[in-house]
């Protein structure tokens, strides 16, 4: 027990209302707050003033316990106003008022007398805690993305009209009024859907948990909401809820189950935001607030009352999501205590991890975070979209975003039947078998604790006693010699993962060689397992001043950093006539970095390597703060490489840098780039 968070519990002088104490409890996930009452009420209601009306909404239920023995509690009816909460038929002496708000989130008090109440339940949370309720996420590293709807019946157009763009946003793009929308809802009868089979396949491809899309932006919801005839069960001719036997299903199998939603982009209710144009149908028209009141929070809340453990709640597109609309889905969270949810709620709420989507960052953000990627460039299906990413692609990015200390939610599209398509099954079948044999490479491991390497990716399992290094070959070396640069640790034991045989090992330097077969046991992804004792030691090996005060920076250190969907125009490592070069750069989203270190400041000539057929391409060096616009000329083809001069940057402080190379996306030109040099012209 401890003091009392408000003073002396004083109301405003009104007859009605009676003094009391008040005591709190804390505990990890809250506080309880026992109200000693001196003054009881003849009329056996106690009212408790509380500041905010939307918190008083969101209490319930209040308990009363017999003062001489605290046995079960007898729940009680409430009054809610605006201002107050009123207790009734009070008969004993020691009030314990409790509500879920309270019992999993923070109070705090403003000033004596004044009960304050912050709307997000992890707002006190200690690093322990936050630990403790992250860590089965942290722990999976892969999880399955469904999306799934009524999103794909306009992938042929609408009335002999084609939209331009992706057939997902056909009804924005091609503004078909509601009421014809609606005319599609029963095309949606997945009469194949068996979620056994959809659960099966996620947990045999190594996922750990499922995020479910309940609600996208077309406003139909793939649940049985009770706050609106615009879903499943009373839209389609289907009638059922399939979120209901897809949960069942992740509890029998342990797969976690979480939802996404869209929360205030909706393009058929009255008032849901619009992201591009806004609202085209007079049907449309209302309020953002009256929607999200009467639609997404009332939606929310059933999602996470009705089906059990909610792991996740993934939003998405916060059109219009002020701080205040945010704060009144963050009571709901308390719902399912230890929900994890993602950073797109907006109003500057940040939740629990980032969503970077559709491209690996070049370098992992701080803290947690999710990378989600369509398996083609659908997140539905889409029955023209077969531009299948390959399994050995797949496989070595859920590689790359563990070793940058992400987790990879992967998307699959149900087809309207309710049957995974074949191309995403296969895929799904290869990436579990590789899992089946690496899976401990990936599952609660952290990122790299090396600059780069060449040649593939590190995953890291640290404990007490030491560290597991595991080494993701991708490129195996032909001469069976594999490079570890900056490992000054001596290894106590180094094996292949899949087989056990035991790899040899060379100092040299301040490298480690690896004494290996000359044939890779996976040619998508050998690993090596190194286990090391004590404390990691080892040194950042990024590229360096000469002694006359170049910097040279291979392609071969570089991030080479893709946005688009289409892997097929993703920039890669490419050798062309013997010289390794970043070739595939079609795409202007693509940009190349590199960070390294300068020992003596000064000017610097930026000078490059480059090929391109085109008359001319433009772009921009980005180094610290400074941008420096450029252009490469025609070389009369991508493999006829010349040098180039493209500017010069200032660095004035010792130290690590990164510079970054970005086309300039009106007049960009593909061209392959290879070694760039940094030469010193005026030393400071």
């Amino acid at each position: 027990m401890s003091v009392c968070p408000f003073g002396a519990w004083r109301h405003p002088p009104r007859p009605s209302q009676r003094s009391l104490r008040e005591e709190k409890r804390i505990d990890p996930s809250g506080a309880t707050l026992y109200f000693h009452v001196f003054d009881w009420p003849s009329d056996g209601k106690l009212n408790l003033l509380i500041t905010s009306g939307s918190i008083a909404s969101h209490l319930f239920p209040i308990c009363l316990f017999p003062a001489s023995a605290l046995g079960g509690p007898n729940k009680y009816n409430t009054e809610m106003t605006r201002t107050a909460i009123t207790l009734l038929r009070l008969r004993n002496t020691v009030v314990l008022f409790s509500s879920y708000c309270v019992s999993t989130g923070v109070l705090s008090a403003a000033q004596p007398g004044v009960l304050r109440h912050s709307p997000d339940p992890y707002t006190n949370e200690t690093k322990e805690q936050r630990d403790a309720r992250m860590e089965w996420w942290r722990q999976a590293r892969f999880g399955m993305f469904i999306h799934w709807g009524l999103i794909p019946v306009l992938e042929h157009g609408h009335k002999g009209k084609q939209a331009a763009g992706s057939p997902e946003w056909g009804m924005v793009n091609l503004k078909v009024p509601i009421v014809e929308y609606k005319e599609y809802a029963p095309r949606f009868n997945p009469v194949k859907y068996d979620p056994e089979a959809w659960v099966l396949a996620a947990k045999d491809a190594g996922m750990k948990y499922i995020v479910f899309t309940a609600k996208q932006h077309d406003g139909f919801a793939l649940f049985d909401s009770q706050v609106t005839g615009w879903d499943v069960v009373d839209a389609t001719p289907y009638g059922k809820d399939p979120v209901t036997p897809l949960a069942a299903a992740c509890r029998t199998y342990g797969i976690k189950l979480g939802f996404y939603y869209s929360q205030s982009h909706d393009w058929v209710h009255p008032g849901g935001g619009i992201l591009f144009g806004g609202e085209w149908d007079p049907a449309h028209h209302g309020t953002l607030d009256e929607y999200l009141d009467t639609i997404a929070i009332p939606q929310v809340k059933e999602l996470l009352t009705n089906y059990g453990d909610v792991a996740v709640i993934w939003w998405d597109t916060p059109v219009g999501m002020t701080k205040e609309r945010a704060e009144r889905f963050l009571p709901l969270l308390s719902l399912q205590p230890g929900i994890i949810s993602n950073s797109r709620l907006g109003g500057g709420y940040e939740g629990d991890f980032e969503t970077p989507e559709q491209f690996v960052p070049a370098k992992g953000p701080d803290g947690d975070w999710e990378n989600c990627m369509t398996m083609n460039n659908s997140w539905n299906y889409i029955t023209a979209d077969d531009e299948w990413k390959s399994p050995e692609t797949l496989i070595r990015t859920l590689v790359d975003i563990v070793s940058k200390g992400g987790n990879f939610l992967l998307d699959v599209g149900p087809t309207m039947e309710g049957v995974f398509p074949d191309p995403a099954l296969e895929r799904l079948r290869a990436i579990g078998q590789w899992m089946n044999v690496n899976g401990e490479s990936i599952y609660g491991t952290t990122a790299t604790p090396f600059t780069r390497l060449p040649w593939g990716r590190c995953t890291k399992r640290s404990d007490p006693s030491g560290a597991t290094l595991y080494l993701h070959v991708f490129d195996w070396p032909a001469d069976g010699k594999l490079k570890l640069p900056g490992l000054n640790n001596q290894i106590s034991r180094a094996c292949l993962l899949a087989t056990g045989a035991p790899v040899g090992t060379i100092k040299e330097s301040s490298s480690t060689i690896l004494l290996v077969d000359s044939a890779a046991v996976d040619p998508v992804d050998t690993v090596i397992v190194l286990r090391i004792n004590g404390r990691l030691d080892i040194d950042r090996t990024l590229p360096k001043q000469d002694g006359e005060g170049r910097v040279v920076l291979s392609v071969l250190d570089a991030d080479i950093e893709n946005r688009t969907l289409n892997t097929g125009s993703h920039a890669r490592i490419e050798l062309v006539n013997g010289y390794q070069t970043v070739g595939w750069w079609h795409e202007p989203q693509t940009t190349v970095e590199w960070s390294f270190v300068i020992d003596h400041p000064g000017v610097f000539e930026v000078r490059v390597q480059a090929g391109t057929p085109a008359p001319e391409t433009q772009l921009e060096i980005q180094c610290d703060a400074q941008k420096t616009a450029c252009k490469v000329t025609s070389t009369g083809g991508y493999a006829n490489l010349s040098e180039f001069t493209l500017g010069t940057i200032t660095i004035d402080r010792a130290g690590e840098h990164r510079i970054r190379i970005v086309p300039d996306p009106a007049k960009w030109k593909p061209m392959n780039m290879g070694t760039l040099r940094l030469e010193p012209v005026e030393n400071f």
